[in-house]
């Protein structure tokens, strides 16, 4: 069955991880555009100042603070959405959080919570969202990362969690496809971005953790997934760098696996002592409503990114740096004569 979805401004989207980093983005680009937001994450302080915004904005917004590994909350959430506007159309899962450290230091009881919030989060807010969707159709969009397709270092909580991400979603799409339901499942695989993660981190190193270039604007990832609500996609890399990785881990897997425990270990660590290992937000929502971290260094535009809203066009980029390859072979295989 085809999958027809709505305009934004047209539409009813629930958002988790909805008061930082790109689920902010996310809630006040489509407010501005006109859709009503059913709005959730832990801090009931950050929602309501966040709502208050977008209401005086002349939006309409319904919010609730909620755990995404409870499967209750989430069923209330989505009841939220029926009672305020009769149902949605577009469910994000985008909450999420990261432990940085190596695998013998970091706590079982604090890779549960991060698997709690990372995984069971979206197969909470995915299963209730389908049970809804699949009378009317829409879309179930689900926040992975390039993690999902690559190992990293001192996050093997984190990738674990975005890899079973990416399975989980493969699979519902698969099923729901396979019962001719009319939603789109789609998931959006970022490289790093300039958002609040790392100080929301929990952190078990010795220093601070940074995150490896290049780095992203968020604002990326927030329009890919306003596009995945009105264009049905399978997945979405935003940031060529994502992309790359992903392709030379699948390609050359012993290759990149050597190349990045020497990059990827030193790039994610500072010079700066550790902070107050507590000041985390692995059990608990933070009060402040901040789209970025404010990173000097941050790639505003990717063409790449940009092409993959086209399939027509990044199929001719793919073939043309194909040639471009092969020709560059050949012109140096025709020197070494």
């Amino acid at each position: 069955m085809k999958t027809s979805l709505k305009k934004i401004g047209s539409q009813v989207i629930v958002i988790t991880g909805a008061t930082s980093g790109v689920g902010l983005l996310a809630a006040r680009k489509a407010a501005a555009r006109g859709a009503k937001l059913v709005l959730a994450a832990r801090s009931e302080e950050a929602l309501n100042k966040l709502a208050e915004q977008l209401r005086e904005d002349g939006a309409e917004v319904a919010s609730m603070a909620a755990d995404v590994g409870k499967l209750e909350d989430m069923k209330a959430l989505a009841q939220t959405a029926i009672e305020r506007f009769g149902g949605f159309d577009t469910w994000v899962n985008n909450a999420g959080v990261t432990i940085y450290g190596r695998h013998s230091e970091v706590p079982i009881e604090d890779q549960r919570r991060l698997f709690d919030t990372n995984y069971w989060g979206v197969v909470h807010g995915s299963l209730v969202a389908a049970a809804h969707l699949r009378d009317h159709g829409g879309a179930i969009i689900n926040m992975g990362s390039e993690a999902s397709d690559v190992p990293l270092p001192l996050q093997s909580a984190y990738t674990a969690a975005k890899h079973a991400v990416k399975g989980f979603t493969d699979s519902l799409r698969m099923e729901l496809e396979q019962e001719r339901v009319p939603v789109s499942v789609t998931l959006i695989k970022p490289a790093a971005l300039d958002t609040p993660f790392v100080t929301h981190a929990k952190n078990y190193l010795d220093v601070e953790p940074d995150l490896p270039p290049p780095v992203y604007d968020p604002e990326m990832a927030a329009d890919a997934i306003l596009y995945a609500a009105e264009h049905p996609r399978r997945d979405m890399f935003v940031g060529g760098a994502a992309k790359a990785m992903s392709a030379a881990a699948y390609h050359t897997p012993r290759t990149f696996d050597r190349v990045m425990r020497r990059v990827l270990g030193r790039a994610q660590r500072t010079d700066h002592p550790a902070g107050p290992r507590e000041d985390n937000a692995l059990y608990n929502g933070g009060n402040m409503l901040v789209e970025r971290a404010g990173r000097s260094h941050v790639v505003k535009t990717c063409p790449y990114t940009s092409s993959t809203r086209h399939p027509l066009m990044t199929g001719a980029m793919l073939i043309g740096a194909s040639v471009a390859m092969a020709f560059a072979y050949q012109m140096r295989r025709t020197r070494l004569r």
